[in-house]
Formats: C-alpha cells, structure tokens, sequence
C-alpha cells in the first residue's frame, strides 16, 4: 500500500532536496509538498485539514524560522514558527496517527562542550533561535506524537543561500575576506540529509515514541577551513576565488551568540538506520559543480 508523506517547508534546501529524490520512491509514497502558500502551519486547524484530506502518514517538517541574527529582535516570530508552529504539527501528528520528522538544530547546544554532542546530552541554546527551536523540541515531546527529531548543522545545497554560496560572491567581487576559526563544527549537504531522512521514514518501526539524531556529514571543522575548501574548489573549476584569513569571532561580532563547538557524535543516526554518512569533503566536492552551476546562474 502506497503511503502518503506531507511536507513543509518544500522550496526551502532540504525541501527541494525532498524533492529531488522523491521519485526513487514514488513506489512506496505518495508525497504532498507544501509551503507557506499551499499551507500555514501556524494555523492548526488548517494543518489538520490538510493531514485529514491527504491521509498522511508521516509529516516531514521542513519548514523553519533561520534568520540567526534578526531572531534576536524578531523573537514573536521566531517562536511562532519553531514552537508553535511544530506544537500544531506535532498535536495533529498525535490526533491522526501519522509520525512527524522534525528537524531542528545544533544552537540549542551552548558550545561549550569539549566531546561531540550526543542526542542525550542536555541543551542549553544561548541565542533566541536556539531557544524558539529547543521550545519546539519540547512541544513534541509533550505532544503524545510518534516522532523522530532530527537535528543537523552548518546546511548547505546547491539551493537557495547558504555559506558556500556566500563563500562563492565574496571570492567572485574580493581582493580577501577574513573568516572565524574558533567556531568548529560540522557542514551538512541538504541532498545528504534528505537520503537520511527518507531512511527514517522507510524503516521508522525503529522509532517508537519521540527519538532524538543527530545528523550531519562526519568530520569537525571550523569556518575558515570550510571558506579555505570553497575557494580551493572554486579555482580548481576556474572560478574566482580570493584569500581567506583567519580571524577570532571577537572580531566578528553578530547580535546573536553562536556555539564555539557544534561538532555531533553521528553514531546513533548511522547505527539505528546502517546509514553510511559521507565525510563533509567528499559530499562537498561531489555537489560543487552543481551548487557553482547554480551560483552563477543565479548572478546572472
């Protein structure tokens, strides 16, 4: 019997790396994609029409609030769309049965870990978007859902905007850009975390009430490398690229605080699920072509 998957915020990265592989699966589910236009989540009762109408099984939450910085003084949306808008996702997941896949974050972590943050490790967010996402997370948890929580780090895609986009039009109108190097973490490619999530709903027998993952492509970097790796592939396909420097977050202040250490302990999401997660170069490398594909086309 051919099940139905309802998703949220479908023309964000992930979402349109959802739908980039939606067709290997097209034998199995049957998927509904949705935005903000075709569904407001924020509104209850029109997500439980939606869920009802379709029959959906599963509820992949794609949809989020990211805006790091203008979260800090725009926190009544921030928490609308990463609490109450997951609670309502969450509430009708527990009133028609269907299981939710709800991503969140590595900010409800302080960083001030010395050892990869595990799922149990306990949150502590520092910024209004790491709490509004943390506050989500509790939601389903209260919710009485069955759920898989997915929190991942550092996204990028050929989609839409992203560090390594970002990384591209500085090389492309700069003479150097400095970047921070105290910031360490994990990239994760949207198209990797897509494959994975389809894993979680294929084998979600494995999930029996509210798991909790952490997913994200193996290795432990900061910033500038990241920023240094961008550019040496830049000029390897013969793009513009400029030098990067590596400089303290002291000298670059933002208004909201991130993690100095986001770096995830990946084994329960690769153990439960025998998901081969791909080390962060390699994905990056692979996807390059078409994320600098895109890129220009989009300055064009």
């Amino acid at each position: 019997m051919i099940q139905t998957i309802l998703i949220t915020g479908a023309n964000g990265q992930l979402g349109k790396c959802l739908r980039d592989i939606s067709s290997v699966f097209s034998e199995q589910f049957r998927f509904k994609f949705t935005d903000v236009a075709e569904l407001d989540i924020t509104d209850k009762q029109a997500v439980l029409e939606e869920a009802r109408s379709i029959g959906a099984d599963f509820i992949v939450n794609a949809a989020a609030y990211t805006a790091v910085d203008k979260a800090e003084s725009d926190v009544e949306k921030a928490y609308l769309l990463n609490e109450t808008a997951v609670k309502n996702l969450a509430e009708v997941a527990a009133t028609t049965g269907a299981m939710l896949v709800h991503i969140s974050t590595d900010y409800v972590f302080d960083g001030k870990s010395a050892i990869p943050y595990t799922p149990e490790m306990r949150p502590n967010p520092v910024s209004v978007y790491g709490k509004s996402k943390w506050a989500g997370e509790v939601a389903i948890h209260n919710s009485g859902c069955r759920a898989a929580i997915i929190r991942t780090a550092w996204l990028y895609s050929a989609y839409g905007n992203n560090f390594v986009k970002t990384m591209l039009r500085l090389g492309a109108t700069k003479d150097s850009i400095s970047v921070v190097n105290d910031q360490i973490g994990c990239p994760t490619l949207a198209a990797d975390l897509a494959k994975f999530i389809m894993q979680v709903i294929v084998n979600n027998e494995i999930v029996k009430q509210v798991e909790t993952y952490h997913f994200a492509n193996k290795g432990k970097i900061s910033w500038y490398d990241f920023a240094c790796k961008v550019m040496e592939l830049a000029q390897s396909h013969n793009a513009k690229s400029c030098p990067v420097a590596p400089i303290p977050t002291s000298q670059y202040p933002t208004p909201a605080r991130r993690p100095n250490y986001s770096v995830f302990d990946l084994s329960k999401a690769a153990n439960d699920f025998h998901f081969d997660i791909p080390d962060w170069e390699t994905s990056l490398a692979q996807e390059f072509p078409r994320i600098l594909h895109n890129f220009q086309n989009d300055i064009r």
